[in-house]
This record gives structure tokens, C-alpha cells and sequence, in this order.
């Protein structure tokens, strides 16, 4: 057995020498190379060992390596072989697995094997496939299966590849060597972990000397000191990858990097020119432009944005200037007026700055040019002496009074004249009157200092050479005040004098007011027109007021209610101003504390304690009881003339304009409303007038005793002429006529014909009051047929 495993062990390195020798070198002249034979994966490792039985056994490599190829031909991969096969043809062997039948072919009989089809160990590095030897005739396996592999090995066939090229990178301008701009990666397909295939090198092919390449790391980097972006602002720079460490034979993959360079603020402004010069008018508007000038600035962006700013020569403060934000150009524009006539040219110092700093360079840059500005002359409306003036005239100024003069000039080279007008529309009144040559106001109506205190008009100024410029003045006019009114009451007074009072007492206290303003102030002296007055004297109160004050304690309103005191007031102007006002008095109840209680007459002949309530109850009954007695007398009197031969007509007056019998105070108008229309009902509306009546002193008796016949005379003679005494004039508003009285016609024309009598028997129920009123109305059998 042991010359046996040595017999075996001889023949399959025989065969692996044999299959060695039959494989054809590759493009790089490398020849196939066999692996010693592995453990069968269904055995027990131990060591190389052969399968074997009693008589027969497998005798074949279970490991081929095969490296890949592109040639046409097929090539052969290794053999397998049984004991078994002693030249008997029934032997056939079979392969199965990964690419059997396509990509590997086996000689059924001599067990060769072929690569029939081209190798990539980038698409497939291995593959696993199953030999068996089976009976030709009757397909019984003579060996059982067993597995063996197929290793692809590399070859540098797969050049290195940038994947994510071109680059594009950036650097700052004037960056120092060695600066890294940006980092390109190259792949390779082949093995890395077999041979050099894999191991890539970097150069640069264009882009020298600008800049460098890590060959390792792929990271390229400044290469130039100085580079100016101004200059050259872009490069292209080309990287090759070679593989196999960069060593001859090996494959290469390029790709580009375009490299910007960024700018910095490297550059100044500088003015187109050293000097400008603009020529603008006199009357140019506040804020407008008057010029530009321009910094230009080979930097870009933030870079080249510049500030302007005045630095000399415009000591007025005349001018500014301001960066115009699209065109980068500066704007000078006017802050104040310009005057020709004062200043004809200014020469500015103006600066631009750039408004960012580098930290690279250490900027800011700067630069300065000289602008010379000549005003032009413009012809300017006239201008007053002052904007505003302010005159005094007395009131009592004659008319054409010159109450003052305004001036204007024309400043201009040609010293137009000017004219003067008053604006009408702040003089509506035609007040003043304005020369149109030298400019002097004079009066055109008289003054009220009273009635305006102050007049404010506005006076305008027009060159004669040009209407349309035109200036304006406020002139404002003060009216003087004189004394020309006379002092009066205060206000319109009402005193109030107790029977009771005192000699002595003080009746109402008066004050003066005076429409004029003088400038020491109002100073009222006060008497009584009727110099030795019997009733009422005055005292003076030292502060521009008087009392009045009463002489003696027999006030009585039965004799004189009412007392009309005149009272001269006068001034201290020059000349003095007076005028008589009257003070009225009224004599009054009053309690014994001065309390006024009654200023009537009435209260004087009414007894003590009695009402007015309970007088007019007492003058209801009297007139009831005269009433009675005259009705008792004509009782069996006929109302109607019976003798038929007296034709005369009776005549019956009324002195009211009444509506009837109903037509009173409380009469319902519910009863006039429409039954189908609105609800509701117009009130009655009474119009009391507004004339106060001042009553009457009537006659009396004397104070031991009352007589009423005459108290009632002089009531009703109040009562006739006081149109304040009810019942008014009254308004009645009726909302609907009526359907009509169920008394029928109140004509005097059917009165023949109408059958029907006045009852007044419903008077006697109303109780024993109207009882005997009721038998007075009775009518009897033989007034009926009158």
C-alpha cells in the first residue's frame, strides 16, 4: 500500500508538470501555474492524500489556477483521471457546475479540461465546479462526484479611471506656494492585493509651474508665488494616474482641473481723470445732481465698491456726494441753496476709499481727484428785506393812513424792477391798499380794534422784466386801541329788595366791563343819575364795583313793586366814556332771615296762612252761589220769546273761537282717532309765550281789611292783558276726521223738525252738590211745547 501512495503521489505531479508545460504564456509571458493538490472537501484533513479504494481511485488537482485572458483559441486548464481508465473506452467523464458546458469544456474521454471562453477576474475571480466518471453504456457513476475550483488570476488589464472628473478648484490670487487648491481620485479595476496592477501614481502633464500634484495623495497645490488674478484669472491644469507604481508597461487615466483664481483687494481706485469740472445753475433744487465722477477699480465685486466723500474746499457745507449703487460712480447733489451773486465756482477735493478690506494685502486703498464746480446765474424772483413785518396803526387811523412800507430787490445782474401787490385772498375785506412802486400800506377802511385785533396779509414782489418770479412777505398789521366805547353792567342785573329789611342793607353789588384794552388797565367810576335819590344810595367797593344800598325800611308792594334805578358808568381814557344803565329793583316777601319768599302782589292782600288753592275754591263757590241766585230768579222764565208778533233776532256773542261745549283742557281726543288706522294718538301741544308780564299795581283797600269785589276786578284786568296766563294758543292735531256724531246735525236749520230735548236729570245723581243745578235745567210740560 505504501509503494501504492507513492505511485499516486508520482503520477499527479506528472500530470501537473505535463499540464504546465501545455499552457500557453500570456501576454506578459507568464506561464499557467498549478496549485498542489488541496484536500478534497468531503475528506479529513489529513495532509495530501489520495482518493483510493481497494483497485481504483481519482487522480486530478482539486485547485487549477488560471490566469484571465482575451485570446481566441481555448486553453486548457488541467486533467482528470481515474484509476479506472486503463485504456477501457466504456469510461466517460463528465463535468458539472459553474460555466460547465459554456465557459469550461471537458474531453469525455481523456478528462481534459478547456477555458473555452475569455476570463475577467473583474466580472467572475472563481468558480466551483463538479467531475464524475460514469459508465458509457450504462451512465452508472464509477466514482462518486467530487468538487474542485477554478481561481481567475488578475493581470493588469484595467487602466486606472478618474470617475469624478473634470475638477474644478479655486485659490486666492497672490496665494503662497504651497497652498492646496483641490484633491482629484483615481479608481483601478485590477487586484490591488496582487501585484503593482492597483498601485497608482499621480503627475501633472499640463499646468506647470503653476502648480504641483501629491503623487500619492492626489492633492494639488501652488505652485507660483504672485499669481495675479488682474493677469490670468484661469488655468487648466491636466493629472495623469498611471498604475503598476508609475514603472514602464504600467496603464494610464487622465483628466483635467480648471483652477480659478479668486480675487482679493489687491487693487485701488482710480480716478478716470485728475481733475473734473462741471458747470450747473444757480436755482438747482436741493437734493439733485449736479455731476459724477468715476473710481474705477480692477478688483471685482465687494473689492471694488468704493466710498466717495468730500475732503476739501466746501466749507459751506454746500455739497455732498453719494456712491450710486449700480454704476459705482460718485453723485455729487446740492445739500443748500446756491448764490451766485456770493459764490460763483467752488474747487472740491473729492476721495474714494474702498469699502472692504483684505487681510491679505492690508488694504484700504484710496484715491483723490480735484472738481471744480462754476455756478451758473439763473434769474431769481425779488427778495424782501425781511420775510416778515409787523406794523401798528391806531384805530381810529384816518383813511389813506400810511401805516408802513416793505421792500424788495432783484438781486439779479439785471436789477429788474419790482412791483408790490396785496394777495386779496388774505385781505377778502379790501382793509388795505399797497403803492405798487415803493411799496407803503395805507388804510382803505376804517378800524375796530374791537372787531379784529390783528390782520395778517400777504404782500408779493414781481419783476417787472419777468412776471414769473414772484416773492412773497408776511406783513403783519396791529390794531391800536383807543378809547371809543363806554363802559356797561356786566351783565343785565335783577335786585330783589325785602319789605322787612333794613335802612342800610345791601341791595345787589355792580361791576362794569369795557370792550376797550387799556394798557394801565380799567378804572370805573360809578353814580346815581338822580343825584339825592330818596330810596337808594351807592357805596364804592375800591375794586371797580359799587353796592347799592337802600336809604329807608318803608318798601311796600302794595304801594310800588318795581324801582328803576339808573346808574352812570365812566371810564378813564382819554376822552373819558360813560353811559346809563338801569339797575331794576323788586320789592319782596321776605322771612325774617332775608330769605326772599313772594315778589307778588298777591301775597300782600291774601290773609296769612291762605292758599292759593284755597282762594280760588272760595271764588268758585261765590260765583256757584250767584249763579243759583240768578237761575232761582228766571227760573219759570222761557228760554225762547213767545210772542209770535216779535220777529226780533236774538243775538248770542261768544268771545272765544271754541269747537263746542267739548272742546276743552280735558276733552279725550282718543275719541277723534282713526278706529282703523294708527293706534297710538298726536298729543296736544300748548305754546306758552315767552314775554315775561310784569304785574300790575292794582287798587286797594286799605290795610285794616280786604275787599274782594275789588281783588277779583283787578285779577281779571291782570288776566285779560297777560298773554303768559292760560289757557294758550294751543295746537290740536287731529290724525282723523270722524265717522260722524250719533246726535246727527247740530244745524239750526232742521231745529223745527227734531223732536228731541236736553235731559239733565243725570245731574242729580252726581250727588247732592249738582242736585239743585239738575232742577234748574229741568224743563217742564210747558217749555216743551214752546
Amino acid at each position: 500500500m505504501q509503494r501504492d501512495l507513492w505511485t499516486s503521489l508520482l503520477l499527479v505531479w506528472i500530470t501537473c508538470v505535463q499540464y504546465s508545460s501545455m499552457a500557453p504564456l500570456n501576454n506578459q509571458s507568464q506561464s499557467l501555474q498549478t496549485a498542489s493538490a488541496m484536500i478534497p472537501r468531503n475528506r479529513p484533513s489529513e495532509g495530501q492524500r489520495i482518493l483510493s479504494r481497494a483497485k481504483r481511485g481519482w487522480v486530478w488537482n482539486q485547485m487549477f489556477v488560471l490566469e484571465e485572458f482575451s485570446g481566441p483559441d481555448p486553453i486548457l486548464v488541467g486533467r482528470l483521471h481515474t484509476d479506472l481508465d486503463m485504456g477501457n473506452k466504456n469510461i466517460k467523464y463528465v463535468l458539472a457546475g459553474e460555466g460547465a458546458g459554456t465557459i469550461f469544456a471537458i474531453n469525455e474521454r481523456t478528462g481534459d479540461i478547456h477555458a473555452m471562453k475569455r476570463l475577467d477576474r473583474e466580472e467572475k475571480a472563481e468558480y466551483t465546479l463538479t467531475a464524475q466518471v460514469i459508465d458509457r453504456d450504462t451512465d452508472k457513476p464509477l466514482e462518486p462526484p467530487s468538487e474542485f475550483i477554478i481561481k481567475v488570476q488578475d493581470i493588469n488589464d484595467n487602466p486606472p479611471q478618474f470617475i469624478e472628473g473634470p475638477y474644478k478648484g479655486s485659490v486666492p490670487e497672490m496665494s503662497q506656494v504651497g497652498t492646496s487648491v483641490t484633491r482629484v481620485t483615481a479608481t483601478d479595476a485590477d487586484d490591488p492585493v496582487y501585484g503593482n496592477s492597483a498601485r497608482l501614481v499621480y503627475s501633472i502633464l499640463e499646468g506647470q509651474p503653476y502648480f504641483s500634484i501629491d503623487q500619492t495623495t492626489a492633492i494639488i497645490r501652488v505652485a507660483l508665488a504672485g499669481m495675479d488674478r488682474e493677469m490670468r484669472e484661469e488655468y487648466l491644469v491636466v493629472i495623469q494616474a498611471k498604475d503598476m507604481g508609475g514603472h514602464m508597461g504600467g496603464l494610464s487615466g487622465t483628466t483635467t482641473v480648471t483652477v480659478t483664481l479668486t480675487d482679493i483687494n489687491d487693487n485701488p481706485p482710480k480716478f478716470s481723470k485728475g481733475s473734473y469740472e462741471f458747470t450747473i445753475p444757480e436755482d438747482l433744487g436741493i437734493g439733485k445732481p449736479g455731476g459724477r465722477v468715476k473710481a474705477n477699480d480692477r478688483d471685482i465685486g465687494e473689492n471694488a465698491k468704493s466710498a466717495y466723500s468730500i475732503i476739501g474746499g466746501d466749507e459751506r457745507d454746500v455739497f455732498e456726494i453719494v456712491t450710486d449703487a449700480q454704476t459705482q460712480e460718485g453723485i455729487l447733489r446740492l445739500k443748500k441753496p446756491l448764490d451766485f451773486e456770493s459764490k460763483k465756482s467752488y474747487n472740491l477735493t473729492v476721495v474714494a476709499t474702498n469699502i472692504r478690506a483684505d487681510s491679505i494685502t492690508g488694504g484700504p486703498y484710496m484715491d483723490q481727484a480735484t472738481v471744480k464746480i462754476i455756478i451758473e446765474d439763473a434769474d431769481e424772483p425779488p427778495v424782501f428785506t425781511k420775510s416778515a413785518y409787523l406794523f401798528d396803526v391806531h384805530e381810529n387811523a384816518a383813511i389813506n393812513t400810511v401805516i408802513g412800507a416793505v421792500a424788495a430787490r432783484d438781486q439779479d445782474a439785471t436789477h429788474s424792477q419790482v412791483r408790490y401787490f396785496i394777495d386779496r385772498h388774505t385781505d377778502l375785506e379790501r382793509q388795505f391798499n399797497i403803492n405798487v412802486d415803493d411799496g407803503k400800506i395805507t388804510l382803505a377802511k376804517p378800524l375796530d380794534r374791537e372787531t379784529d385785533m390783528w390782520h395778517n396779509i400777504t404782500v408779493t414782489a414781481t419783476e417787472v422784466r419777468n412776471h414769473s418770479q414772484i416773492s412773497r412777505a408776511i406783513v403783519a398789521i396791529k390794531v391800536l386801541d383807543i378809547n371809543d366805547n363806554a363802559p356797561e353792567f356786566a351783565t343785565e342785573y335783577e335786585a330783589f329788595l325785602c319789605e322787612n329789611g333794613k335802612p342800610g342793607q345791601v341791595i345787589q353789588t355792580i361791576s362794569a366791563v369795557d370792550k376797550d384794552n387799556p394798557s394801565q388797565g380799567h378804572t370805573f367810576h360809578y353814580r346815581l343819575e338822580m343825584l339825592n335819590n330818596p330810596n337808594f344810595t351807592i357805596k364804592n367797593n375800591l375794586n371797580n364795583s359799587i353796592s347799592v344800598l337802600a336809604k329807608h325800611d318803608s318798601f311796600r308792594r302794595q304801594k310800588q313793586e318795581t324801582y328803576l334805578l339808573p346808574i352812570v358808568v365812566t371810564d378813564d381814557g382819554e376822552p373819558p366814556m360813560s353811559s346809563t344803565n338801569t339797575l331794576t329793583i323788586r320789592v319782596c316777601g321776605c322771612s325774617r332771615d332775608g330769605t326772599v319768599q313772594s315778589c307778588n302782589v298777591e301775597a300782600f292782600v291774601l290773609p296769612i296762612g291762605l292758599s292759593m288753592g284755597a282762594l280760588i275754591a272760595i271764588l268758585a263757590c261765590i260765583i256757584l252761589l250767584l249763579g243759583s241766585q240768578t237761575f232761582e230768579l228766571h227760573k219759570n222764565e222761557p228760554l225762547i220769546i213767545k210772542d209770535d208778533e216779535d220777529v226780533r233776532e236774538n243775538i248770542i256773542r261768544y268771545d272765544d273761537e271754541g269747537g263746542g261745549e267739548e272742546d276743552t283742557e280735558a276733552f279725550d281726543i282718543a275719541t277723534l282717532q282713526n278706529p282703523d288706522g294708527i293706534n297710538g294718538y298726536l298729543p296736544r301741544k300748548d305754546i306758552k309765550p315767552d314775554l315775561q308780564f310784569m304785574p300790575r299795581q292794582g287798587q286797594h283797600s286799605g290795610p285794616n281789611g280786604v275787599d274782594v269785589d275789588e281783588f277779583i276786578n283787578v285779577r281779571l284786568h291782570e288776566a285779560d292783558n297777560d298773554p303768559t296766563a292760560p289757557p294758550y294758543d294751543s295746537i290740536q292735531i287731529y290724525g282723523y276726521e270722524g265717522r260722524g256724531s250719533i246726535a246727527g246735525s247740530l244745524s239750526s236749520l232742521e231745529t223745527a223738525s227734531s223732536d228731541s230735548d236736553q235731559n239733565y236729570d243725570y245731574l242729580r245723581e252726581w250727588g247732592p252738590r249738582f242736585r239743585r243745578l239738575g232742577e234748574l235745567y229741568s224743563v217742564g210740560e210747558s217749555d216743551k211745547e214752546t
